[in-house]
């Protein structure tokens, strides 16, 4: 049993098999488990009978290892062993490799060749700040654009934060207008030697400022850099502001992926919020990792009382051990030193405590295997739900562990099914799939079917 259903469920089938689902964007924050899902996702969408390509932007390549494929790159690899009429492709973003696409693609065979040997560009396409973000809306632009699949699920890069993702064109646009640009353009806007005479001179101040600050050669590299990429400004902002209309538009769904954890579904939180304020279409929420019980109905606090209770009867029976042995080396005490005669009432101490064998009288032999019978006071001072075990705990001990750790799953759903709910609350609007725990990693197309079949099996959950 998992966390009780909150709100509409998600339909997930309905999402994937719907012709008219062209482009499928998971995002959350990061940990969250969004390339799993996508993957997932991809697999069910491609066995239902749709042509898929997924793309990932997950650096630990676990994508390429769970569908079978050596490794992923910028090229879209068909996955093998998919069961259905349909196809699945995978591939990760190269980051730099789809820069130097758009160079090659825009560019005069001259002009690319400047840029992609400029040392300025090789440091911004590798790892410039929001670059990731933005050259991963534009791979998704080429796909959509060559119209080869008509599936496309997107596992957002993992950034700081979900939002990274859709304030990356807007961060592009900013750069590509700052001041500092247009002051590195005008050179080549007045051109040639006039432009270096306009910048020697108008500007010596400015940019020997700049040339202190990031260093000569540097300085020189990024003026070659905007130089050549003059031209290209402009296009950027074009594919950006297309690709953005294209996640507004009809066919594309967003799945938000959680965990039942408050950081997660408060960043969730931001991300609904920011999708309705940019009419972008949100499919649900996916809450991934969801834990259950299969006794739900003894609650945490009942386990607890129950386990406290087992370890009080355990304290108690040691402590009326240790009574009993106590008597017993007493009364041994007392018939070595007064006889036969003086140890009565001791004897019978014993007796009722159930320690000694009255009928036979062996007290000498009541350690020795042989001389117990199977109903003997001895034999039953020892019962299998009392005597302790190779690892020195009692049955009893084992089972107050046990509801101890019933009891602490128990709060662990509790808390999850608290954080769900707060979010419910804010958005009742959103439909929502929760997908339980597996209790390993996704390793194979077979682990990435089982998520699947949670995904869709979290509308009958709610149902």
């Amino acid at each position: 049993m998992s966390l009780d259903p909150a709100g509409d469920p998600l339909d997930v089938d309905a999402l994937l098999d719907d012709p008219k689902t062209r482009i499928v964007v998971c995002c959350g924050s990061g940990g969250v488990g969004k390339t799993t899902t996508a993957a997932a996702l991809g697999l069910r969408a491609a066995e239902r009978g749709r042509t898929v390509v997924v793309l990932t932007i997950d650096p630990a390549r676990r994508l390429a290892q769970s569908m079978g494929i050596d490794s992923l790159d910028n090229v879209p690899r068909r996955v093998k062993d998919v069961q259905g009429a349909g196809e699945l492709h995978a591939m990760m973003l190269d980051m730099k490799r789809t820069f130097d696409e758009i160079v090659e693609a825009h560019a005069d065979a001259d002009r690319a060749r400047a840029i992609l040997s400029n040392p300025f560009y090789q440091s911004l396409s590798a790892g410039f700040a929001g670059t990731q973000e933005y050259m991963a809306m534009e791979k998704l632009g080429q796909l959509r654009s060559r119209d080869e699949w008509d599936l496309i699920v997107v596992d957002t890069p993992p950034s700081r934060s979900a939002l990274d993702f859709l304030d990356a064109p807007k961060r592009l646009g900013s750069f590509l207008d700052g001041k500092l640009i247009r002051l590195l353009m005008a050179p080549a806007k007045v051109g040639g030697r006039a432009g270096m005479k306009f910048l020697n001179v108008g500007m010596s101040m400015m940019t020997g400022a700049l040339g202190k600050l990031l260093g000569g050669q540097l300085l020189r590299d990024v003026q070659t850099f905007v130089a050549a990429m003059d031209t290209m400004f402009g296009g950027f902002r074009k594919r950006a502001d297309a690709t953005y209309r294209l996640l507004q538009a009809p066919g594309t769904a967003f799945l938000v992926v959680a965990s039942p954890e408050r950081d997660a579904l408060r960043e969730a939180a931001y991300f609904v919020e920011r999708l309705a304020a940019d009419d972008m279409p949100l499919a649900g929420l996916v809450l991934n990792r969801v834990h259950g019980s299969g006794a739900a109905e003894l609650s945490a606090e009942r386990a607890l009382a129950a386990a406290e209770r087992l370890e009080e009867e355990v304290a108690e029976g040691r402590g009326e051990q240790d009574a009993e042995g106590s008597v017993e080396g007493s009364g041994k005490a007392a018939g070595e030193g007064s006889g036969k005669d003086a140890g009565g009432a001791a004897e019978e101490n014993l007796a009722a405590g159930g320690i000694v064998d009255q009928e036979d009288g062996n007290v000498g032999l009541r350690n020795s295997s042989e001389s117990e019978a199977p109903n003997s006071p001895e034999a039953i001072g020892t019962s299998p739900s009392t005597k302790d075990d190779d690892s020195g705990a009692s049955v009893e001990q084992l089972t107050a562990g046990l509801l101890r750790l019933h009891a602490e799953r128990m709060r662990l759903l509790a808390r999850e099914r608290h954080t769900r709910d707060r979010f419910t609350a804010l958005h009742p609007e959103v439909a929502v799939a929760e997908v339980a725990a597996l209790p390993g990693d996704v390793h194979d197309l077979d682990g990435l079917r089982a998520i699947g079949e949670r995904l869709a099996a979290a509308t009958g959950d709610h149902a």
